[in-house]
Formats: structure tokens, C-alpha cells, sequence
């Protein structure tokens, strides 16, 4: 089959293609000089190791490799190969790798960097992950860099902090007897728990966050690291499904409504909109987010964009209002509800939060100034006393869970995710949609029933609260904490995108929202892609099929294999079942669709199918 991949993935560059190390029942992908998908038997048993420099604003280096040697035997194999980062004025890291397993079930992870010149980083070493499914929850034995050892449990819920610190070494189970070690050394790890972000894992790297960063590696001076993998007990390989088995769907009982699907809207945006009124209505999103911050220059105009399209448009309307905070809150938020009127803008509800709070506040470094939220909420709701109130992060996740907003104050709780805060290639993306799951019911415990509200929450990163700015991307690379991702433009938006919502469904929102109308993160074409300008990217049948549900009585759907194909269905006060399906991958899956009526069918690469 002949696939067009920019209609795929919004670019013609393919990503480097793994080459797959095996050594007996030990295996593991090579990918751009690390590793990725280490399985025994067929289990994975880590989801990467991996040497990962970082910049200034977290970004990471793509390492250029040199020398690369790869020998492959029946019981052994061994890889070799010579990389550099360049850094701002020209500073130059470098670093030799040899990556070594045997079938016994040990792997070694070598490096030894060299900085040529005094270089700045904010991370330099390994990054270790663990997988999530299955393991949530479940024991481990850690070693600590003084010796002692814990038999204690990987965190279910999500842990805003890192579970654990000064590590040596983690062992955990694989199978029933078999357990695997990884063992740290030549530096201080230690584990944060990266569901707070979407990543589906759980991260053991170096350098901890209490120590300052960005820190300087001097010239000269080498820095050596070692990851040891070692796999103990009955190491007979399992049974696993065949990788080309039918995906079988099966639905279960009706629950909780599915939520309204909303469209974020920002001032810039707003004539575009307009000019494509009948597209947004086709469209068909009951909910319009209308983004304002004064920090950005927004004031009585934007308002009044805003209430052009309000009036033009018939969806509910929530002000997502960022508050600067640097005064008197009741006068700045009472200036905002006097714009409003002066606006004629029609709200339904307005969500605020300070404008601080985008950034983030790792562990170990000082909170910086800013009113009690409990302070912010009263202002907001004597501004404006007659609209429903949000609050939370406008942020993600991981800053909701570090600094909990006081629900009771609130009508609903809201917050964000991105995908691409630390990977950016298509499988770390699609993979962060198995932590969603633990995000919701995470948030369910700390805030209860409230009304919750998810979004927008997109492929490329609308702000990045980790460092100065977000990442330019003019070439529409794969790149972390970018502005802008190719994918949006593909297949694989639509296709991440009913697996989100799939993925959240259970949790009960009030409100979900995965896109905005035009521009980067837009469900219409912009100048260079594949299809004419204005008219409907991919993402468009997904969030239009999104909107199509809402309302609906959430149908429990379970897949066979929810790494390839996701379901999400809706029931409707007549009983008729409506469900849609992803393909979450780059290949075709046949599936079986026996239980809805419609016997076998092959889904193309990241393609989504309605069946009712």
C-alpha cells in the first residue's frame, strides 16, 4: 500500500528507522544512538534509556552520531558510535557510547563525555523509563546511593513530586518470577513520575532538580555514566499475541455523558473565523473558548473582537482570562468586567487564572510572588457574579497537581496537557495517551466531582512554562516544545485525537477541548499544505465527530490491543451506538469488528472509522 506521508504526518521526512538489537529473548530498538522498547520474551521491560543533553529552556540536543558500529551475533550484540551538541557561541560536546547485550539477559549503556569547551546544559546523562501499563502501582526495590534498600511501590495515583531520590538501582517484576535491575552510575538519579506531563512512563534520570540549573560542564573534564540492565529468573520466553492479530472491539455499559466539545479562539483569529462562519458551523463545537491576556496587549479591542463572534456564533462561551495580578486584583478584574459590558461580549462563564502560574515551579526552586488563589477567585466572582467560574492551571497538569486550586471556591477546575514536552517522535506522542487515564482519575481524587474541563490541549506547545519561550519550528520538524507540529496537519492529528478523547471519556468532563478553528493548532489548512487553503485539515472529522457525540451516554469500549486501535462510543436516548475508531499506528490493523455488526475490517495508517 502506497501512502502519501505528508497527508500522514504533515511532512515528507520519514524518521530514522529503528534497527532492531536482539540478543536470545533480550531485544531492543536503536534509535538515533539510544535505545528504545527493551523487551524480554516479549514483555517490555523498559520504554528507553537514553543520553539526553538539554539546553537552557529544556530543549534537547539532537546529537550529530559519527563511527557508528553495529554487530549483531545469535547470543550477543554490541554497538559502538561517536556523537556531538553544539551549543550556543559555538561551545562542542562530545561523547563516546558502546551498548552491549548478551541472552542471559544483561545490557550495558556506556558513555563518556568530553566538553571541548566550558559547556551550559540543563541536563547531561541518562534518562531512564519505565513503563506505565501494568506497572502503576505495583512493587519495586529501590537501592539508594548509601546502600540501603526499600521495598516500596511505583506511584497508581500521580505523585506531583519524585517518588524517589538518590537512586542506585530499581528492581522490578516482569513476569511472575522475573524481575529486572537497572543500575545507575557515575552520577546522582532520581525518579519523577512523567504522567504529570502525558508521557506514559516513569523517569529516572541525573542531575537533581534541587541542584541549580542551568549548570556548566568545564572544559576538559570528562563526565562517565553507566546503565546496567540486568534480568534474573525463570527467563524461558512468554507466550504474546502475534503482532498481526485483529484488533477484536468489544462495548460495554452506558456511564457518564460525553462532554461538550469546545474550540479555543484567540483575538488574532477572530476575523478568520468570521470569514469562515459557515465552515465553523459545519464544524459544530458547543462550547467557544475565547482566550484573552493582558499581558499580551489584549484589552477593550480584543474583547470586541470576541463579541462579534459570540453574537455570529450560537455555542456557549467561556472567557479564558489570564490575571496579571500586579495590583489590586478587585481593580484589575472589575476592569475586565467593565470591558466586557463595553465589549457587549456574552458570556456564559469565564475561567482566570494569574499569568505566573504558566510557568513552572520545579522541585527545589522558590515559588515566585503571587496572590492566594483563593484571593484571585473572590475578585473574579465579584466581578463578575453572574457567570459560572473556572479555575486551575492554564498550564498542565504537573502545575495543577503542585499547586492544587481550591475547588470549593470554584464552579469547574480546568487545566492542559501538550505531548511534546519531552519527546517529539510519533511514537513518545501517541504513547502519551495511555497517561490520560491516570491524569483524570488523579484529578478526580484530589477535586472530587467537580466539574472538570480538559484543554486545549494540543500536539504543539502553545506556551512552555519550562523555559524562556516556546520552540520556533519554521522547517516542521519532530521537535519537543515546539509551536508549531507537522502532524497537526495529518492523519495522525485526527487519529491522536479520537484516542484522546477515547482515552478521557471515562472521567466524566464537563468540557474538552483539542483544537482551536484556524492558525497552528487550527482544524483548517494553512498556505503549504497538501489541501487548499481554508479548507478542513483531518483534524476536522475527528473533532467533528467529537462534537457528534457530546451529550451522548458514554459506552465502555475496550480493544484487544489499545496500543494499535482505540474505540470511543456514544449512546443516544433512542439506544442507538455510535463508536469511532483509531488507528494509532503507522501500518494497517485489521480488526474485528464482529461484536458491532460489522465483521472485519482493515484500518489504514492512522485512520479513524465511524461505525453506527
Amino acid at each position: 500500500m502506497t501512502v502519501d506521508r505528508f497527508l500522514l504526518c504533515g511532512t515528507r521526512v520519514a524518521e530514522a528507522k529503528p534497527v532492531r538489537l536482539s540478543a536470545g529473548p533480550l531485544s531492543a530498538d536503536f534509535v538515533n544512538g539510544n535505545l528504545r522498547t527493551i523487551r524480554h520474551g516479549g514483555t517490555e521491560v523498559l520504554r528507553a534509556i537514553a543520553y539526553v543533553v538539554r539546553d537552557r529552556d529544556w530543549g534537547t540536543y539532537e546529537p550529530t552520531l559519527t563511527d557508528l558500529t553495529i554487530d549483531q551475533g545469535a547470543d550477543a550484540f554490541s554497538v559502538s558510535y561517536t556523537a556531538s551538541c553544539t551549543g550556543p557561541d559555538e561551545s562542542r560536546l562530545v561523547f563516546r557510547a558502546t551498548i552491549k547485550g548478551w541472552a542471559d539477559g544483561r545490557l550495558v549503556f556506556e558513555v563518556s563525555a568530553l566538553p571541548e569547551s566550558d559547556f551550559e546544559t540543563n541536563r547531561c546523562g541518562f534518562c531512564i523509563l519505565h513503563p506505565i501499563a501494568g506497572l502503576a502501582g505495583s512493587p519495586v526495590t529501590v537501592e539508594h546511593t548509601d546502600g540501603s534498600v526499600v521495598d516500596t511501590e511505583l506511584p497508581d495515583l500521580i505523585d506531583p513530586w519524585q517518588p524517589f531520590k538518590d537512586l542506585r538501582a530499581i528492581t522490578h517484576e516482569i513476569r511472575p518470577d522475573v524481575a529486572a535491575e537497572c543500575r545507575m552510575e557515575g552520577d546522582i538519579f532520581e525518579m519523577e513520575d512523567q504522567r504529570n506531563w502525558s508521557d506514559a512512563s516513569y523517569k529516572t534520570y541525573v542531575r537533581p532538580l534541587a541542584l541549580p540549573w542551568p549548570y556548566v560542564l568545564p572544559a576538559g573534564e570528562p563526565v562517565r555514566q553507566t546503565v546496567t540492565l540486568r534480568i534474573a529468573g525463570d527467563t524461558r520466553p512468554s507466550i504474546s499475541a502475534a503482532a498481526n492479530e485483529p484488533v477484536r472491539i468489544q462495548l460495554g455499559e452506558a456511564g457518564t455523558r460525553l462532554p461538550d466539545i469546545g474550540v479555543v479562539i484567540y483575538p488574532s483569529d477572530v476575523e478568520t473565523a468570521l470569514a469562515n462562519l459557515p465552515m465553523l458551523s459545519r464544524f459544530g463545537p458547543q462550547q467557544i473558548l475565547l482566550h484573552y491576556d493582558p499581558t499580551r496587549g489584549h484589552g477593550l479591542e480584543a474583547l470586541r473582537a470576541h463579541a462579534r463572534l459570540a453574537a455570529a456564533c450560537p455555542a456557549a462561551t467561556t472567557l479564558e482570562c489570564v490575571v496579571a495580578c500586579t495590583g489590586d486584583l478587585d481593580a484589575e478584574l472589575s476592569d475586565v468586567a467593565d470591558m466586557v459590558r463595553r465589549a457587549g461580549l456574552r458570556l456564559d462563564a469565564i475561567a482566570v487564572s494569574p499569568s505566573v502560574d504558566r510557568q513552572s515551579t520545579p522541585p527545589g526552586s522558590a515559588w515566585p510572588a503571587c496572590p492566594p488563589l483563593e484571593d484571585v477567585y473572590a475578585a473574579a466572582r465579584r466581578a463578575f457574579p453572574d457567570l459560572r467560574l473556572g479555575g486551575g492551571m492554564f498550564s498542565y497538569f504537573t502545575e495543577l497537581n503542585r499547586k492544587r486550586a481550591p475547588a470549593g471556591l470554584l464552579d469547574f477546575v480546568t487545566h492542559c496537557t501538550c505531548p511534546i514536552v519531552h519527546a517529539a517522535d510519533d511514537l513518545s506522542v501517541m504513547q502519551s495517551l495511555e497517561a490520560l487515564p491516570f491524569i483524570t482519575r488523579s484529578a478526580r481524587a484530589i477535586f472530587g466531582d467537580k466539574p472538570y474541563r480538559i484543554g486545549p490541549s494540543t500536539i504543539a506547545m502553545r506556551q512552555n512554562p519550562y523555559g524562556g519561550a516556546t520552540k520556533d519550528n519554521p522547517q516542521g520538524q519532530r521537535i519537543a516544545m515546539a509551536n508549531r507540529d507537522p502532524r497537526h496537519a495529518g492523519q495522525f492529528a485526527a487519529a491522536w485525537t479520537i484516542g484522546y478523547a477515547a482515552r478521557v471519556a471515562a472521567a466524566g468532563l464537563e468540557m474538552l477541548t483539542l483544537s482551536s478553528f484556524t492558525g497552528p493548532f487550527g482544524v483548517l489548512a494553512a498556505p503549504g499544505e497538501p489541501t487548499t487553503e481554508g479548507s478542513p485539515r483531518p483534524i476536522f472529522q475527528a473533532i467533528n465527530a467529537l462534537c457528534e457525540l457530546a451529550g451522548l451516554a458514554h459506552v465502555a469500549a475496550e480493544t484487544s490491543d489499545e496500543t494499535r486501535v482505540l474505540a470511543l462510543a456514544g449512546r443516544s436516548a433512542s439506544g442507538a451506538t455510535l463508536v469511532w475508531l483509531a488507528n494509532l499506528t503507522a501500518h494497517e490493523v485489521p480488526v474485528d469488528a464482529s461484536e458491532l455488526g460489522q465483521g472485519h475490517l482493515v484500518m489504514s495508517p492512522y485512520a479513524i472509522a465511524k461505525i453506527s
